[in-house]
């Protein structure tokens, strides 16, 4: 598989099955995924990984926790405009039409919201942290490391699903993990095999077309 071929067949998976990830297989990826480019060499990603026995113990202590807390940072800004706005709607009607719930049942979409907290079933994932300390070039820094993160996994043939639902949970996650004060936790990701039975796996968002937004000069 080369570059753009993992670019095109990674996508947002939302039901894994429960298949065990093979520890040493994920730091194999970590590892690959650390050599993405970074100012200064500075390398600001701290990972927290929950796999297997850690898994089960984290679902558990879940159970104990708050069910929200107030986030450490916008996940969309306040008052998001267009075309933004837009795209962010189609996207979740696009998901909810294809598992078949309506717009008007919001018990049932946030049932599948609150799946999130499960890692969407997922036997494996991660939490990415990030120095308080650093700023917005170190954040891209370390969104270049997850993307690298999740096509390396492509490649290996797992799925992952980048979820900054994580920050509304950031004390219960930092408490288990046992991240200190100064680490700040930007998301979580899924990461495991795809449920091919479950139509929601079969979503992949559209992109605009090129010329919306690159201008050659």
């Amino acid at each position: 598989m080369d570059v753009a071929e993992a670019m095109y067949r990674r996508i947002s998976v939302r039901d894994f099955l429960p298949d065990p990830v093979d520890d040493d297989l994920l730091r194999r990826l970590l590892t690959d995924a650390s050599f993405a480019a970074s100012g200064g060499n500075v390398q600001p990603w701290r990972i927290y990984v929950v796999n297997g026995p850690s898994m089960a113990r984290f679902r558990e202590y879940l159970t104990t926790q708050p069910p929200v807390e107030e986030p450490e940072y916008d996940i969309y800004p306040k008052g998001l405009t267009e075309p933004y706005r837009t795209s962010r709607f189609e996207l979740g009607e696009q998901m909810y039409a294809l598992m078949g719930i309506p717009r008007e049942d919001k018990p049932a979409r946030l049932r599948q919201f609150a799946r999130n907290g499960d890692f969407f079933g997922a036997p494996a994932g991660l939490f990415c942290f990030i120095d308080r300390q650093m700023g917005p070039p170190q954040w891209s820094d370390l969104g270049m490391f997850l993307q690298s993160f999740m096509l390396l996994a492509t490649e290996a043939g797992l799925s992952t699903c980048a979820q900054e639902y994580w920050s509304v949970r950031h004390g219960a996650v930092q408490q288990f993990v046992g991240a200190p004060e100064n680490e700040m936790l930007f998301c979580g990701v899924a990461i495991g095999y795809p449920n091919p039975d479950n139509p929601v796996n079969t979503l992949r968002s559209e992109r605009t077309p090129l010329d919306t937004w690159a201008t050659f000069v």
